[in-house]
């Protein structure tokens, strides 16, 4: 059984309009910052020219086409709270520096919407960063800091980027759906999630009507029978719920072998997805997923030891390893409504970068 609807297979645009340190290490070189605050606290007014360099070359109008002639028909853009400019709430990371993002990550925006629209691709934007930030990870603004659910002011600047977002582009023909939230940790409590949810729905709505735009939630960390009977129809239309799927965190994944990594992928989060399917009532996507099984490589954090399933492996045996991880992947995600690769591109490891995978024959040449 798999869920009915336009199947999304597409592409998370990562480091591009939010940056991660291990994904563009080019851009901290010989810094002492580990996300974006503290980047461009730490640059001040130097950050500008840098970041707007890095806006126009990372995600170029060849990738969108690159991904359309592939046969993908969607990109998830993760952006930060403060992609509309210098009226967000306070944070002490900001240190001096009142408003220290820099300004003009809208008009990229714009721009990437309208790439989108030309090859065909559907958007979901997302709000990946949140003020306060919402899970302590690099990728949420602020690493080791996760403070979003603990002031009004953070809460209420979120609905009201959601919003604008959704007033912004209400027409745009590109615009799929908008994700409330990236990635809340699991010590948000699930009631104060709910009711953030319940609140993003009704701004995005006051723009979107449900028959052009979804509305998506991320599942917190934790099991999806804690929203059993949330959000359903009639009431709420148009919603989607998205979980995110690695093998490369938890102990008990870095220590298995490849056939476990596929065994999990092709077997539990089949039967995950059955699960889910069956119900929870809401159409689901895999928001995020990769091939990658070296802690290592994408950890600012991690204490070791960094053991994995390839590292005994010749190059041939690594490739055969990565296309059976990748397509026990792909047979779960394929039931679900769709799936979003974590990332289209990376600086270092290979594992983490769409194009690249493909490229390496790791990843199918066509997804149509």
């Amino acid at each position: 059984m798999e869920q009915p609807g336009m199947k999304l297979r597409g592409v998370n645009l990562g480091s591009w309009l939010v940056l991660e340190k291990w994904m563009v290490p080019s851009l901290f070189e010989g810094m002492a910052a580990t996300d974006e605050t503290t980047w461009c606290a730490e640059l001040g007014a130097a950050a500008g020219d840098k970041l707007r360099q890095h806006w126009n070359s990372f995600i170029t109008r060849e990738d969108f086409a690159w991904l359309a002639e592939r046969g993908l028909n969607a990109v998830r853009i993760p952006l930060g709270h403060w992609i509309f400019g210098a009226d967000y709430p306070y944070h002490p990371s900001y240190g001096e520096h009142r408003h220290p993002f820099v300004t003009g990550g809208i008009e990229v925006l714009d721009r990437a919407m309208d790439w989108a629209q030309e090859f065909g691709l559907r958007v979901v934007l997302d709000l990946h960063a949140a003020p306060g930030c919402q899970n302590g990870f690099d990728n949420g603004g602020i690493k080791d800091v996760c403070e979003w659910h603990t002031k009004p002011e953070y809460l209420e600047h979120s609905l009201s980027v959601l919003e604008r977002l959704a007033e912004r582009y209400r027409a745009h023909p590109a615009l799929h759906a908008i994700e409330v939230l990236n990635e809340p940790r699991w010590d948000v409590p699930t009631d104060y999630l709910k009711a953030y949810n319940l609140a993003a729905y009704e701004r995005i709505r006051k723009h979107c009507p449900a028959e052009r735009v979804a509305v998506v939630f991320h599942d917190g960390f934790r099991s999806f029978r804690e929203y059993l009977g949330f959000m359903q129809a009639p009431q709420y239309s148009n919603v989607i719920f998205d979980i995110h799927r690695y093998q490369c965190f938890e102990r008990s994944d870095i220590d298995m072998d490849i056939y476990g990594h596929i065994r999990k992928a092709a077997g539990e989060w089949k039967q995950e997805a059955d699960a889910i399917i069956t119900e929870l009532g809401l159409p689901t996507f895999c928001g995020e997923w990769s091939l990658g099984l070296d802690l290592k490589v994408v950890s600012l954090w991690a204490a070791g030891p960094f053991n994995h399933a390839l590292e005994q492996m010749d190059a041939f045996q690594e490739s055969v390893a990565y296309r059976g991880y990748a397509a026990g992947q792909l047979a779960t995600y394929e039931k679900y409504l769709g799936w979003f690769f974590w990332s289209y591109k990376t600086e270092t490891t290979p594992a983490w970068c769409f194009r690249e995978c493909v490229e390496r024959g790791w990843l199918p040449s066509r997804f149509a």
